[in-house]
């Protein structure tokens, strides 16, 4: 695991805390248009409209061969999801949507997964990744290393006996969408062996867990990754800024 981790300066984060509560508003908006009926092209055709509103661009169009605003996964669905007009949200449907915001130069990214009528079931799924990603969130101090945010969302997904997935991680974010370090939802080596968190630092971190194995397979359509054993999965993300006050969440 590279220990590189590009710093930001105080007036670095400001610019991205204040793309961050851009990109806040627009994720509750696009959170209270996911209902029973609704299709996902028009959840990606409000997150475009929106983030030009806000006066930023797409950050997942900036990624080669990606052609929409946001990532969109339905039930087995964990990442990378086109928002295609042919999803219709049914009853019972887990969904997740993953956006970023280009703003003033920098990136920030966030996720998060809404239940349809998914009863206590799924509220508790749902909840488990809400809570690994705040448990995963306290530890984003200076002095910590990255070990201690994959040991808070591996811990907590398995205390509801779920599975982190290991193919994917989150990730350093700010000038690029996608920087130094890796942030994975499990851990693997020791925690030294993991980058040190410094004040500066500014992570994309993402709970993703599924309710079967860890197992993904990429679909034919070349970028949805889904669970291979058909179970249901989720994400949560928000971008979080290492500050001398603590952790700081850009993206709420």
């Amino acid at each position: 695991m590279s220990h590189k981790i590009i710093l930001k300066t105080p007036s670095e984060i400001k610019i991205m805390q204040e793309g961050g509560k851009k990109l806040a508003r627009i994720k509750e908006q696009l959170r209270n248009a996911i209902r029973v009926g609704a299709r996902a092209s028009d959840i990606d055709k409000l997150a475009s409209s929106l983030i030009k509103e806000e006066g930023g661009m797409p950050s997942f169009k900036m990624v080669k061969g990606y052609k929409w605003s946001t990532c969109i996964n339905v039930n087995e669905g964990v990442v990378h999801g086109i928002p295609r007009e042919d999803v219709i949200f049914m009853k019972g449907d887990i969904v997740s949507v993953d956006v970023g915001m280009f703003y003033k130069g920098f990136h920030t990214d966030t996720s998060f997964s809404v239940g349809l009528d998914t009863g206590k079931e799924g509220d508790l799924f749902l909840e488990a990744g809400r809570e690994a990603l705040r448990n995963a969130i306290s530890v984003t101090t200076a002095g910590n290393y990255v070990y201690d945010i994959s040991y808070s969302i591996e811990s907590t997904l398995k205390r509801f006996g779920l599975s982190p997935v290991r193919d994917l991680v989150g990730h350093g974010i700010g000038r690029s969408l996608h920087e130094e370090p890796e942030i994975p939802c499990f851990t693997s080596l020791p925690r030294e062996d993991t980058p040190m968190i410094k004040e500066g630092a500014v992570f994309a971190i993402e709970v993703m867990y599924t309710k079967g194995t860890a197992d993904l397979v990429l679909e034919n359509d070349g970028w949805t990754i889904s669970t291979r054993d058909g179970k249901i999965s989720a994400l949560f993300e928000d971008t979080v800024a290492v500050t001398a006050n603590g952790a700081v969440v850009l993206t709420s």
